[in-house]
């Protein structure tokens, strides 16, 4: 089971400090039918941390990754900046998401950030890491990174900008927590977020009408005060989500990792999980979120990325809870996955352009 290192303390308290469940004493029990195997639910604003099981066991982030790279270069780039997409920027995966973007094409950086968060791109997230980066795409990851360590998430290591699959590419719900609550800060991302619809502009001759996008987050759809969030899938990763909400003045955070889509969907997981947060009673926590800078890195990461390999398994049933609960969340077990394997490409048609699209995000 991927662990922290022996001796790590938990950066959100002691109550985190479990491989199982922890919730508030008193607190209703969250619902039973959650197949992710971590999450955390948390208040945006105050940082503190309702409830969380395994808050701090790795997993493959898939594209809630892409949360990371918002929160390392929103403040710094100029949502009006025209850039250039090049031929480097469009080499990702094939079949994985995204926006469309065609080789030598003109867009916005707002553009970029919408087709980013709507539909996943991963084509954007090449093009706004290399020109986050002054030009170099790993020198934008290498500021993902020292973000993260800003943040406090010195558990998360970044690979690629997009999310998709890399060598010792890791995170936790409490990072995701961490770097969500930091998006969620900033008015840009928060309007970004809540699009339903976005316009590509044309790139003539190759896309000479340009096309509509659609935000394909279901919480922003389907939730009562939903503020939105990030869906994400990989093989590895399994499905990964970010959702925030609104709901009499409180607004909450929840973030889950390695889930599959039974008995219900992880968006539809979160969104249970955020109901849950809502029925705790405002003061009732296990933790909290740390301040940007506050918390100081543990030496075996003041240097060095984790080295655990991020392999989903099943939460230990009856394992105690930070409360002294058990544990009452179930986890489909996956054994063995070390690797992607890719899913098949679905082949659909926007604009006159055929463009690939799948379920990875």
């Amino acid at each position: 089971m991927p662990k922290r290192e022996a001796g790590l303390p938990p950066t959100g308290g002691p109550g985190l400090a479990t491989e199982g469940l922890a919730v508030p004493t008193g607190a209703p029990a969250p619902p039973s039918q959650i197949s992710a195997t971590s999450w955390v639910v948390a208040d945006l604003d105050t940082g503190a941390v309702l409830g969380s099981c395994a808050p701090y066991r790795f997993g493959a982030p898939a594209s809630v990754q892409k949360l990371l790279l918002i929160a390392t270069f929103l403040p710094r780039l100029d949502p009006k900046r025209v850039v250039t997409v090049f031929g480097k920027d469009l080499r990702f995966e094939p079949g994985s998401s995204a926006v469309g973007l065609v080789r030598s094409g003109k867009y916005s950086v707002e553009t970029l950030w919408l087709g980013l968060l709507l539909n996943s791109g991963n084509d954007a997230a090449n093009v706004l890491a290399r020109v986050g980066g002054g030009g170099n795409m790993e020198a934008g990851v290498a500021a993902m990174n020292a973000e993260a360590r800003r943040l406090g998430a010195f558990d998360t290591h970044a690979v690629t900008p997009s999310g998709l699959d890399g060598p010792r590419q890791l995170t936790t719900a409490y990072d995701l927590a961490l770097i969500a609550r930091a998006c969620f800060g900033m008015p840009d991302f928060r309007r970004y977020v809540a699009t339903k619809r976005a316009q590509i502009p044309p790139q003539p001759p190759k896309d000479p009408t340009g096309y509509q996008i659609q935000n394909d987050n279901k919480l922003l759809l389907e939730y009562a005060g939903a503020l939105g969030g990030k869906t994400g899938y990989t093989d590895l990763a399994r499905h990964t989500f970010v959702g925030a909400a609104q709901r009499n003045g409180r607004r909450l955070l929840v973030t889950l990792l390695g889930a599959e889509a039974k008995p219900v969907r992880g968006w539809e997981q979160g969104a249970r999980l955020l109901d849950w947060g809502f029925s705790v009673a405002p003061g009732q926590a296990v933790g909290r979120l740390v301040n940007p800078g506050e918390a100081t890195p543990p030496p075996t990461r003041a240097q060095t990325p984790p080295t655990a390999t991020p392999v989903p398994v099943r939460a230990a049933a009856g394992a105690a809870g930070g409360s002294g609960r058990p544990v009452l969340v179930g986890a489909v077990a996956l054994a063995g996955a070390v690797a992607t394997v890719w899913l098949a490409v679905l082949i659909a048609t926007r604009r006159r352009r055929s463009r690939r699209v799948s379920t990875l995000e």
